[in-house]
């Protein structure tokens, strides 16, 4: 019988192996073991049962887990991107070869598609694909952080969306947050601003992702808000939307700190033909389950084990 500590040596080897997929003389140098005593290790583990092989049918079983979150959901639409490992970063990075390749399905002529910032999109903007579809618009469907140190990428995708739909995006020059809700709506009553506004109510495709509330979250550490408000947030709300905090069943967590937020107002969102929902990670689970119970979205690009989860709430 296995002791503990041989349990967790095997575990920690079997995760490298079969999650992050790091060759035997990787995991030998990180765990400071021979890699005889690594490749016995992985036999072991699945001598023992601790790891165990599965191989699943894409055409059946990927085709059933997208047309149970369909029915779940009700939504039109849902892709799922391979999973490779459980790395944050290579899991946004397929979300955004997948989302390149959807789009590249769904842009037409004449359309008109609204932008969202943040690592995600930055995902999605580098894998896109020069677009055959003539007089595309592009739209922010958000202010910006004009009063941080802390980037969001809007400028990379910006000039890489331009690039690949050749046009110049419609840009949002507000802040994305103001101090006052008064202040917010005298600035939105300028006429360029509400002109840029009106083509983000009336795009054809919305993409945007959804946040997290933990510490390390983009609009946390932008200086928007003091730390009350983050703990409020962290109580009440599991991510959010186009920077609109939400609860766990999809509704608006701090109204007073929404009415000084400049973004697409949540009850605009889900009405586009494609509303197009790309996160993925397991710390974005609860956000993303929120969302798609609040109907933000009727397009879901997801990763294989988000998906499966989202079955089980």
């Amino acid at each position: 019988m296995l002791s503990h500590k041989q349990t967790e040596r095997l575990l920690a080897v079997s995760r490298y192996y079969y999650q992050d997929n790091l060759s035997q003389i990787e995991i030998a140098k990180k765990m400071n073991l021979s890699r005889p005593t690594v490749a016995k290790s992985l036999q072991l583990a699945r001598d023992t049962g601790i790891v165990t092989v599965q191989i699943n049918d894409p055409f059946t079983d990927g085709a059933k887990l997208q047309q149970a979150l369909k029915e779940k959901y009700h939504l039109k639409d849902v892709v799922i991107a391979q999973q490779v490992n459980h790395d944050e970063a290579g899991i946004r990075d397929h979300l955004g070869a997948v989302a390149a390749d959807y789009l590249d399905t769904i842009v037409t002529t004449g359309m008109t598609i609204g932008l969202n910032w943040g690592h995600t999109m930055l995902a999605v903007a580098q894998h896109l694909h020069a677009s055959q579809a003539q007089d595309v618009q592009l739209v922010q469907l958000k202010g910006s952080l004009t009063n941080s140190a802390e980037t969001n990428y809007s400028a990379e995708i910006t000039q890489q969306f331009n690039h690949a739909f050749h046009t110049q995006a419609r840009l949002l020059p507000l802040p994305l947050v103001f101090d006052d809700a008064q202040v917010k709506a005298a600035a939105l009553h300028d006429p360029f601003i509400q002109r840029v506004v009106q083509t983000g109510y009336q795009a054809d495709i919305a993409l945007f992702t959804v946040g997290t509330t933990r510490n390390d979250a983009l609009l946390f550490r932008s200086g928007y808000l003091t730390a009350d408000q983050i703990t409020t947030l962290q109580r009440d709300a599991v991510g959010d939307i186009l920077s609109h905090y939400i609860t766990a069943s999809g509704e608006i967590a701090d109204p007073q700190l929404d009415q000084r937020t400049v973004a697409l107002p949540l009850s605009h969102l889900g009405t586009q033909k494609y509303a197009v929902l790309i996160a993925g990670g397991e710390p974005k689970l609860r956000a993303i389950h929120a969302a798609l119970l609040g109907k933000y979205a009727n397009v879901l690009i997801v990763d294989q084990a988000v998906a499966k989860q989202l079955l089980k709430l």
